[in-house]
């Protein structure tokens, strides 16, 4: 179990009776996860660790009628990611419910009073400690709905869905960039694993090359924007929601291709990457390859040399590198 998090220290001064609540896109708390309430979140990893323990936990994309009395939503760092938890709750739950919003200054949660400003919702301050401050408003009927904040863009050649919400929101990024260079030459035949799919660009791009592609995320954001590529594309691939290789079963592939994340909102966290790298052999069929792409000064050397035996790096334009690991 984690331990506490200042907003949720914060929190937990607070006389309000959070029971039935919704606990939205919060962080790993030890505090929060033995507690009361339900977790709305887009992340597969916490929203497992809370069914582990019994917990409710829902996806922003599930089903459900909500009958809640307040809910709580830890603000993010991308500000538009924000918004469009905003705009979701004021369309899931009904006119008036209590809202609560909580977050660390360094995090921006004092930009609150202006987005909410924005959107015509009144907001008061309720606390401030542990340098977070929490916000109450209530909900109200929008005239803006969340699916408008779902946009597209184009790159490579492709048509990519994009939300707040996913890694590059809006662009290709330079570092996945550098690694489709190293594609045609070094990526065998076979099926893919586009590990970290965000917005789909690598399996499309792949796809397109007439490879089957399965891509993975632990994002529900990014394995829909990921599904939402795909067919703006007219491509046939497998998305789905997993941590690192969680949703696989064992499944083995000709090549993994992936740009791994390395931070949870503000931190650095090579957990992720790390894991991907030492259980990539395991999921790697003989002759199998690891193609991936990271910064310049991540410690990915080690974990390569450590798991696959050798690598080479294919690409280093001195802010990126591209690894090839060979089972």
């Amino acid at each position: 179990m984690s331990a506490e998090t200042p907003v949720c220290q914060l929190l937990e001064r607070q006389d309000a009776d959070y029971r039935g609540w919704w606990w939205v896109a919060p962080p790993r708390d030890g505090w929060l996860e033995g507690g009361e309430g339900c977790l709305v979140s887009a992340d597969l990893a916490i929203r497992e660790a809370w069914l582990a323990r019994g917990r409710a936990a829902l996806s922003p994309l599930d089903n459900f009628e909500a009958e809640v009395p307040g809910a709580v939503l830890f603000w993010p760092k991308a500000h538009a990611l924000g918004e469009w938890w905003l705009l979701w709750l004021c369309a899931n739950l009904p006119e008036g419910t209590p809202l609560q919003l909580v977050g660390e200054h360094q995090g921006g949660i004092k930009r609150v009073l202006k987005v909410l400003a924005a959107l015509g919702l009144g907001c008061r301050k309720l606390d401030s400690a542990r340098r977070c401050s929490l916000f109450e408003t209530r909900t109200a009927r929008l005239p803006l709905e969340p699916e408008a904040v779902w946009t597209q863009f184009e790159a490579e050649g492709l048509t990519l869905a994009s939300h707040p919400g996913v890694f590059g929101h809006g662009k290709l990024d330079d570092g996945t960039r550098l690694l489709l260079e190293q594609l045609p030459e070094h990526l065998p035949e076979g099926e893919v694993l586009d590990l970290g799919c965000g917005d789909g660009i690598i399996g499309a791009w792949v796809a397109r090359e007439g490879r089957t592609v399965t891509a993975t995320d632990v994002n529900t954001f990014a394995v829909e924007a990921s599904r939402r590529s795909f067919l703006a594309n007219q491509l046939t691939a497998e998305a789905l929601e997993s941590d690192v290789y969680s949703a696989l079963d064992g499944r083995r592939f000709s090549a993994i291709v992936s740009n791994p994340p390395f931070h949870q909102e503000r931190s650095i966290d090579y957990g992720p990457a790390a894991r991907l790298i030492e259980q990539a052999p395991q999921h790697l069929l003989p002759g199998g390859r690891l193609l991936i792409v990271a910064n310049a000064f991540l410690p990915y050397a080690d974990p390569l040399e450590r798991s696959f035996g050798s690598f080479r790096v294919l690409a280093d334009d001195g802010r990126f590198k591209v690894y090839l690991a060979e089972r």
